[in-house]
């Protein structure tokens, strides 16, 4: 049964679902963070995922880079995937701007998290649900 590994839950919010991954909303308010995490049990690299699915993760990697760029044109948008830590596939997308905390450089392990308040959090994760909804019907 597929879960989302504890670390990268207890670091993010939930958004929404889409047809092959999870979307997260990583806890740090100092960025427009999400997260793509496939529910596919066991995967940790996208050469695990079948080619439908390789196919499936690029769209809705897509989808979820132009509801970001959406919302700040002006930003560079990043797309990575790491797993030194957390090996479940997951890919992070995020908008970085110059003068951000980790600019020039990479956010991973740059700083610790400012966390969003309980209610800010909601509203956040709330935000860019709809925003990907609206994308999706689009």
């Amino acid at each position: 049964m597929f879960q989302i590994d504890p670390r990268l839950a207890s670091d993010s919010l939930e958004v929404a679902s889409l047809t092959l991954c999870q979307v997260l909303l990583l806890n740090d308010r100092r960025y427009d963070w999400l997260v793509l995490v496939p529910r596919r049990e066991g995967v940790t690299e996208v050469l695990d995922l079948s080619p439908q699915d390789q196919a499936q993760l690029w769209r809705e990697v897509t989808l979820v880079a132009q509801v970001l760029r959406g919302a700040q044109p002006a930003l560079k948008l990043n797309i990575g995937a790491l797993g030194n830590i957390v090996r479940q596939l997951h890919l992070h997308v995020l908008l970085r701007q110059e003068g951000d905390p980790a600019w020039p450089g990479p956010v991973w392990g740059h700083s610790p998290r400012e966390p969003y308040g309980e209610a800010a959090g909601r509203a956040a994760a709330q935000r860019w649900q709809g925003l990907l909804e609206q994308e999706a019907q689009a």
